[in-house]
C-alpha cells in the first residue's frame, strides 16, 4: 500500500512519485525531464518553444536515457492576427530604448513565435506516445484531441479558475492543473481575458476539487514539503512545481535569470504581458518597471517579445522576461533528482507517513 494518503495520480499516470516537473519553455530541457524522472517524479518537456525536429531530438534523447512516464507539453492557443499599426505602436514605444542602447531600429523586427499545437505536433506525440500530454490555454480542437487520446496518452491542462477547470473536465481531461494566482510563466487562462477572475492557490485548488470528479494537480506558490503537504490537505492528488526546479543546474537558464532567481525578493515578481502579449509572471526589470507590467499597447500573444530581442540583446536584465513564480525565496541550489527526492521525503515526514 502506498505511503502517500492519496494515490490517484500515482495510479492514473504510472509515477512513483505526486510531483509533476512542470514544463518550463526555454529552461527545461532534456537533462532536467531525465533526473525528475529517475526521482519517481513526471517529467515535463515544453514542446510550445521548439521546431518539430528540435522536438523529436529531445524526446529521443529523454526515451535513450529513461523508461519511465513522460509528460510532453503544448500551448494551444490560436494564432494572432496580423495587426501592422499595433506593431509599429508597440516598437515607437520601444524607439528610446533603442536609441539608449545602440540598437537598430530601423530594422525589421524579430519574429517572436510560440508554436500551437497542430496536426505536425500531434504527429510527433503518434510517433513518440508519451505516457501523458498536457496543454496550457485550454485543449486543442476536438480532431486532435482524439488523436492523442488513440495512443493512449493521459490528457492534463491548466485551468485558473473553476469554469475552467468544469470545462476541461467536460472536454476530456484526465486531471487537471488547478493554476493558483501565485504561478510563474504564462497563465493556463483561456475562458477569459480579465485578471480580475484570477484566484490564489490556497483558494483555487479546493473548490476545483469539490467542482469536478477528476484528480486535480495543484500548482502555483508551492515551493517545499510545506506547500505539498497543504495542497493534499485541500484535496490536491499531486502538485506541479516550476520555480523551485528553476534553481538547478540542470535548468537552462541566462546568467540575468540566474541571478535575479537568487536575489529578487519574494515581493519582486508581477504578471506582465510586455514579454509575449499574454500575462506571465516573473521577476520585475527594467522594462517592466518603465512601462507598466500590463501594457495595453504590446501586441497579441507570442508577437510582442520581437521587438524587445534587440534590446534584450544589449541588456538582457533589463529586457528579458525573468518568469518565476511567489515562492522563488523558498528555491534551493540543488539538483533536480535530490530535491525531488528531498521533497517527497520531507512531505511524508510532514504527513506522518513515513
Amino acid at each position: 500500500m502506498s505511503t502517500w494518503p492519496d494515490t490517484r495520480i500515482l495510479d492514473l499516470l504510472g509515477i512513483k512519485l505526486p510531483i509533476i516537473q512542470a514544463p518550463m519553455a526555454g529552461a527545461t530541457g532534456p537533462a532536467m525531464v531525465i533526473a525528475a524522472n529517475k526521482a519517481g517524479a513526471l517529467g515535463s518537456m515544453p514542446a510550445a518553444a521548439l521546431s518539430i525536429e528540435q522536438l523529436r531530438e529531445a524526446l529521443t534523447a529523454i526515451r535513450q536515457h529513461s523508461s519511465t512516464p513522460l509528460n510532453v507539453n503544448f500551448f494551444c492557443h490560436k494564432p494572432p492576427t496580423p495587426n501592422a499599426e499595433r506593431d509599429a505602436e508597440w516598437k515607437n514605444l520601444l524607439k528610446p530604448y533603442y536609441r539608449e542602447l545602440g540598437a537598430d531600429f530601423e530594422a525589421p523586427a524579430p519574429v517572436s513565435n510560440r508554436a500551437p499545437f497542430d496536426d505536425a505536433a500531434c504527429q510527433v506525440v503518434e510517433g513518440f506516445r508519451p505516457e501523458v500530454v498536457s496543454f496550457h490555454f485550454g485543449l486543442p480542437e476536438k480532431a486532435l484531441l482524439d488523436r492523442v487520446k488513440a495512443t493512449g496518452a493521459k490528457v492534463l491542462s491548466s485551468a485558473t479558475t473553476v469554469e475552467e477547470a468544469i470545462w476541461l473536465e467536460q472536454h476530456g481531461c484526465d486531471a487537471i492543473i488547478a493554476m493558483g494566482f501565485e504561478a510563474g510563466g504564462h497563465r493556463g487562462m483561456f475562458l477569459s481575458a480579465d485578471l480580475s477572475s484570477q484566484i490564489g492557490t490556497m483558494a483555487l485548488v479546493p473548490q476545483i476539487v469539490d467542482a469536478v470528479s477528476v484528480p486535480v494537480i495543484a500548482a502555483g506558490g508551492i515551493g517545499d514539503a510545506r506547500g505539498i503537504a497543504a495542497a493534499f490537505a485541500l484535496g490536491a492528488s499531486a502538485v506541479q512545481m516550476g520555480t523551485a526546479y528553476l534553481f538547478t543546474p540542470e535548468a537552462n537558464v541566462t546568467p540575468s535569470h540566474h541571478h535575479a532567481l537568487r536575489t529578487a525578493q519574494a515581493s519582486e515578481t508581477a504578471l506582465t504581458n510586455l514579454f509575449t502579449g499574454r500575462p506571465a509572471r516573473g521577476i520585475i526589470n527594467r522594462v517592466m518597471r518603465e512601462l507598466g507590467a500590463i501594457n495595453p499597447t504590446a501586441p497579441a500573444f507570442p508577437l510582442s517579445g520581437g521587438a524587445l530581442m534587440p534590446l534584450r540583446a544589449k541588456d538582457e536584465a533589463g529586457f528579458s522576461n525573468l518568469w518565476a513564480g511567489q515562492a522563488l525565496r523558498l528555491g534551493k541550489d540543488i539538483s533536480t533528482y535530490d530535491l525531488t527526492l528531498e521533497l517527497a521525503r520531507q512531505t511524508l515526514e510532514k504527513l506522518g507517513r513515513t
